[in-house]
């Protein structure tokens, strides 16, 4: 298999997008990051470089991401669904620079078995920070302009690999508020038999808000999430 972090000329590019992207282009290009979370990275540079790829596709009920629920054997963020990602490795390069493209086609490639020469990666969004992981991620934004098979590539990582309509994310019906027992409040999407919640459904939250995608959904309604979240 070619590994992703091979591909040596990985670049950026908004040429041939679908209309429909133009939104999200004008957001990526626009947002700060606080604008995206309150949790921004350390000042003292500590936490571990780490991307995600938000892959948008085009699929039978119009656009949809990529998203994929992690493996309850993991010991971060166990049972989540989630982008693919994962932290950089030292070939992937620097993380000022290509390196979290690299890490974020690589990571997607050994998680759902994506193609990595079939993404058109097209934005950068700020980095932002996960405390309960100390992770610093950056999330990398492509589009799946030659779409491949995926599924699970290792049962010890990954439970299942599943495309998620902008439509269902943006359907009221779909959204939460999640309330862990610590007080803290996120927005959650209950979609495709999962909830998502978490970084990833801020960072979907985000996307659609500056996006113009979404629409007006009950803030009350609430789901509970247990110590172990």
């Amino acid at each position: 298999m070619t590994r992703a972090s091979d591909i040596r000329d990985v670049t950026l590019s908004k040429e041939g997008l679908p209309d429909w992207l133009d939104p999200v282009v004008r957001a990526v290009e626009t947002v700060e990051p606080l604008q995206l979370s309150r949790f921004l990275p350390p000042r003292d540079g500590t936490g571990r470089q780490s991307a995600v790829l938000i892959l948008f596709g085009e699929g039978a009920r119009g656009p949809e991401l990529l998203l994929m629920e992690r493996a309850s054997s993991l010991r971060s963020h166990a049972g989540q669904p989630s982008f693919p990602g994962g932290a950089l490795d030292p070939e992937d390069g620097d993380p000022e620079g290509k390196g979290p493209l690299r890490a974020a086609l690589r990571e997607a490639e050994e998680e759902t078995g994506l193609d990595p020469s079939g993404v058109q990666l097209f934005g950068v969004l700020p980095k932002l920070y996960i405390p309960v992981s100390r992770f610093v991620v950056t999330p990398v934004l492509g589009w799946w302009r030659e779409p491949t098979p995926v599924g699970v590539v290792d049962p010890n990582e990954t439970a299942r690999v599943f495309t998620v309509p902008v439509a269902d994310l943006t359907d009221p019906a779909h959204r939460a508020t999640t309330v862990h027992p610590s007080g803290h409040r996120g927005p959650a999407f209950l979609v495709e038999s999962a909830l998502v919640w978490g970084f990833t459904a801020g960072l979907i939250d985000r996307l659609l808000h500056y996006a113009g995608w979404e629409r007006p959904w009950d803030r009350d309604k609430q789901v509970p999430l247990d110590w172990r979240s």
